[in-house]
């Protein structure tokens, strides 16, 4: 089985962090969203695994993944350019895929629990497809899947006015290289895209049976910073502390933290966790950097009050205020200017912006 992680989104709801680099590189708790996919995939045993590159993003993303040596997977890139539908998406793996099955990963999903009952379910039986589904509050914002007592598939229904169950599709799926002949069926939905449930449907009404597994633990679409912070938060609490860093003597720590060699929280600084910093940064004395903040790396936080945040890297904190619920862009300063201060600021800023506040 062969692994294919879409990554040809452009992340408009992102923006302004997406003007200048890939969604699938925005990091929680200090580890690119595209990377939790690809560990995911290994884990279920499986090592081939094709990124699917848009127009933008192609350098950033091939940089940092490289040949997938160190993730101890085998990357082949494929440019998909437009983003055409996830089904066209799919099609473009087809030579990739060759005769075998594979997972189509979105890759700005993030799973606490990963694929492999998925996987394994899938390959269990005789199926065209399987699709992984989760309770949600919301059902009509969703491609909703009505299934039978055994787990199969009935019917798909995008986004239904009145859902016959509240199982959603999130975005992970296992293929037959059947459905390359149903994708090339498709015509464009109203939204001018080949739908990949339309491609799911198709094979349904040929008489493939189709599986479905509901995945336990969160799931997390991080399209929004919203959805960044929430990520963020659940991820802290399930990483290990690990504190190979320094804490020198008169530091306040507490919690789940987790250091990165070379980085340093000096004397008179209050850190409560979890938490995650970084190689390279440093929480100066003065500082309190609160529950739920994921520092990135090359990083100075001095003076400031930060909780609930993520700092993408390569930035300096240093306002005397409070920073809550905010996601900071690479390269970002945010300094004090003279003036009566708020309670607390929220903040979206993009990369290598300047702040006084």
């Amino acid at each position: 089985m062969k692994g294919v992680l879409l990554s040809g989104g452009t992340g408009t709801r992102l923006r302004p962090i997406t003007h200048t680099g890939p969604k699938q590189l925005v990091p929680v708790a200090n580890k690119p969203v595209l990377q939790y996919g690809i560990e995911d995939l290994k884990e279920a045993g499986i090592t081939e695994i094709a990124i699917i590159l848009g127009n933008k993003g192609r350098d950033e993303i091939q940089e940092y993944l490289g040949n997938g040596s160190r993730f101890g997977v085998d990357i082949t890139y494929i440019v998909q350019g437009e983003p055409l539908g996830l089904a066209h998406a799919a099609g473009c793996a087809r030579d990739f895929v060759g005769d075998d099955d594979f997972v189509m990963y979105l890759g700005d999903n993030i799973l606490n629990q990963g694929i492999e009952d998925l996987v394994e379910s899938f390959q269990a039986g005789d199926y065209g497809a399987g699709i992984a589904l989760q309770h949600v509050e919301n059902p009509t914002q969703f491609g909703i899947a009505d299934v039978d007592d055994g787990g199969n598939v009935v019917q798909l229904i995008e986004k239904p006015d009145q859902p016959p169950t509240d199982l959603a599709l999130i975005g992970v799926y296992v293929f037959s290289n059947e459905v390359f002949a149903a994708i090339e069926e498709l015509e464009p939905s109203w939204r001018g895209e080949l739908e990949i449930t339309d491609a799911i449907q198709s094979l349904l009404d040929s008489g493939h049976q189709i599986d479905s597994h509901v995945v336990e633990g969160w799931w997390k679409d991080t399209g929004k910073p919203a959805d960044i912070l929430d990520a963020n938060r659940l991820a802290l609490d399930e990483r290990p502390g690990s504190r190979d860093g320094e804490i020198e003597d008169g530091a306040e720590v507490s919690g789940h933290i987790d250091l990165a060699d070379d980085a340093v929280i000096e004397d008179g600084a209050v850190v409560r966790g979890p938490i995650s910093i970084a190689s390279g940064s440093t929480v100066m004395g003065g500082a309190y950097v609160g529950p739920y903040t994921s520092i990135g790396p090359n990083t100075t936080i001095k003076n400031v009050h930060i909780e609930n945040s993520v700092v993408i890297g390569d930035s300096e904190v240093t306002t005397n205020g409070k920073i809550v619920d905010s996601l900071v862009g690479r390269g970002a300063t945010i300094s004090s200017s003279e003036g009566l201060l708020p309670e607390g600021r929220r903040l979206t800023i993009g990369e290598n912006s300047n702040l006084k506040l």
